[in-house]
């Protein structure tokens, strides 16, 4: 073979061999990631997520590829961001949290949908039930409400002398205005405390509120488990801890960042679960064969090194109930 022949059937190679490699990877199963959210933010759900596929035997880039679809914290972009997921035909959807879940359905009604959510998604109107979705839409509740008046207890176990807690309130979610806020406030009348409410669902609105706990003397906090705050974790940790406000976070992810203390579902955990779903729904499933799950673990971590450093003394009644400690 000539030298200029070799030479244009190599390079004729090279230019194919992308576009087969571009054909095969089109040919694999889409699972659509739909995040209100940012990568950095979502890093625990999506090493649950995919260790959940790998246990149902799926591994991204070898038989199923991800398109993940980021809307930095902005609600308004979520739509657009589902119609694109739908237009390149995802085989399944993750949706974290009620916005991005109304989204995908506004967007289909066909491709079936995974979400995480913490209110009753029955009363959200996501399924008709929880042991019979029927429709295509199943996933993860993290029943959030019951858990944040049980974090509120807990966090007024840790600092009984504080007689203002405060607790931030994402305005922009529904959920808190008639599920969590309420739990919280009835908490709350148990033990006679008082609730400094404070909206915050902006980094903007956040570093505000922490202003505001510091103009009022407040004696501590309450962050309560939200997609919004769940992706603001390193901005809160860090203003918590340069005003030395004793602070429950809603997972351990916030007390592995420096938080004092965390009650609430293990995040990973719950992202195994649902990919699991998604590898089952890979195989055929429909999700109306797949009842609503909850959380399998509920876990309470206390950063003892945080705590030594705010001058809090951590009673034994806490201490014997702990998944974890972080020295």
């Amino acid at each position: 073979m000539k030298r200029r022949a070799f030479i244009t059937l190599l390079g004729g190679a090279a230019a194919a061999w992308p576009l087969a490699a571009r054909a095969q990877q089109a040919a694999m199963p889409v699972v659509g990631f739909l995040s209100i959210g940012s990568p950095e933010s979502n890093a625990i759900r999506l090493t649950g997520l995919r260790r959940g596929l790998n246990e149902s035997g799926y591994v991204e880039g070898r038989n199923f590829v991800v398109e993940y679809r980021w809307a930095g914290n902005q609600i308004d972009r979520l739509p657009a961001m589902a119609a694109e997921l739908v237009h390149i035909r995802a085989t399944v959807l993750i949706t974290p949290g009620v916005f991005a879940t109304r989204a995908a359905m506004a967007a289909t009604s066909s491709i079936p949908i995974l979400f995480n959510v913490g209110a009753d998604p029955v009363q959200l109107g996501l399924v008709a039930s929880f042991s019979r979705p029927d429709a295509n839409l199943t996933g993860v509740n993290g029943f959030n409400s019951e858990l944040a008046g049980k974090a509120f207890a807990l966090l007024h176990e840790l600092v009984p002398k504080a007689a203002v807690i405060g607790f931030f309130e994402n305005h922009t979610n529904p959920i808190f205005r008639d599920l969590i806020t309420r739990d919280v406030l009835a908490a709350a009348s148990t033990v006679g405390i008082k609730v400094q409410v404070l909206k915050a669902s902006t980094a903007r609105e956040i570093d505000a509120a922490f202003g505001s706990l510091i103009q009022a003397q407040t004696g501590a906090l309450l962050i309560p488990n939200d997609i919004f705050f769940n992706s603001s974790i390193e901005q809160i940790v860090a203003l918590a801890a340069r005003h030395a406000i004793p602070t429950m976070y809603p997972s351990r992810e916030f007390t592995m960042a420096g938080g004092l203390i965390s009650y609430g579902a293990s995040l990973g955990d719950s992202y195994r679960q649902l990919g699991v779903y998604a590898g089952q729904i890979l195989k055929g499933k429909s999700p109306s064969e797949l009842p609503v799950l909850q959380p399998t673990k509920l876990e309470l971590v206390i950063n003892l090194k945080t705590a030594k450093e705010l001058g809090l003394e951590v009673p034994l009644s806490l201490l014997i109930r702990l998944d974890e400690a972080i020295e």
